[in-house]
């Protein structure tokens, strides 16, 4: 499948812990850099965009990440003018936060801001994004879809994200939300892709050889479509129900690896 990431990425599924065992942002204040670290951090997906900043202001400080940029993209006259290229080109990690995904794309995308982003990514600075801000991370995004539904062919609603992670789709809040049926039809639609489904407070770290490790409470779930036998996707009414066969599905609690090129699950072997 070819090289999946270029610098590191910290995919998390929503509700990260914030208060005692912040396993999830203690481990990106590490990859940032440490008391040394400069974080930028982009609330261009949250409409209370000024409470979020706040938080995660105060978050990062408790942990020992004193320097950290709030990057208020409101529109794409500001992505456009560059006013946070600075904040951005400077950081040793930047942080998407949660709220609408399409917010981040439609609001970044062909605009100054992003190309300094891809720079910096492929430089090798360290990207992380929680529940909205994971979404994105992907080439495909989903956008929207029912959630404790079963797999069927109007669930879904899918548009172009960032592009920093290629040949798989995310969905976060994955088991509290009840979301295996949306990822179900990610995948039907396109085998190819890998689906990667990231429950709340756990996350999946990225390195630039394509594996991911899980860390945090709970587990990831990646569907794998590549062999699929049968499918009847393409033939469905709108509510109709998804008809799939020979889908592979791995879960992997904290500690576990999975290489994204050769399609397996990496055992952890305590």
């Amino acid at each position: 499948m070819g090289e999946k990431a270029r610098g590191k990425l910290v995919i998390i599924g929503g509700a990260e812990n914030k208060q005692d065992n912040c396993d999830i942002l203690e481990k990106i204040v590490e990859l940032a850099g440490g008391s040394n670290g400069n974080l930028a951090l982009l609330t261009v997906a949250a409409t209370d965009y000024k409470e979020i900043g706040e938080e995660y202001v105060r978050i990062f400080g408790r942990l020992g990440l004193n320097k950290v940029s709030v990057v208020n993209i409101r529109d794409r006259k500001d992505a456009e003018e560059g006013k946070y290229e600075t904040a951005i080109a400077q950081a040793t990690c930047i942080f998407f936060t949660g709220g609408d995904q399409l917010r981040i794309t439609s609001l970044m995308c062909g605009t100054a801001t992003e190309r300094i982003l891809q720079k910096t990514f492929e430089e090798g600075v360290v990207i992380a994004g929680t529940s909205a801000g994971a979404s994105v991370m992907s080439q495909t995004m989903i956008t929207s879809g029912n959630d404790d539904d079963s797999p069927k062919k109007c669930t879904l609603k899918m548009a172009p994200g960032l592009g920093l992670l290629n040949g798989v789709v995310v969905d976060q809040h994955f088991a509290q939300r009840g979301r295996i049926g949306r990822l179900l039809t990610a995948v039907a639609q396109n085998p190819r892709i890998l689906g990667i489904g990231i429950d709340e407070d756990t996350a999946v770290m990225v390195n630039s050889d394509a594996v991911f490790e899980v860390i945090g409470s709970h587990a990831v779930t990646v569907l794998d479509a590549e062999k699929l036998t049968f499918t009847n996707v393409s033939e469905l009414k709108p509510d109709d129900i998804l008809a799939l066969g020979n889908v592979v599905m791995h879960v992997l609690p904290a500690g576990y690896k999975y290489d994204l090129n050769s399609r397996q699950p990496i055992h952890n072997r305590r």
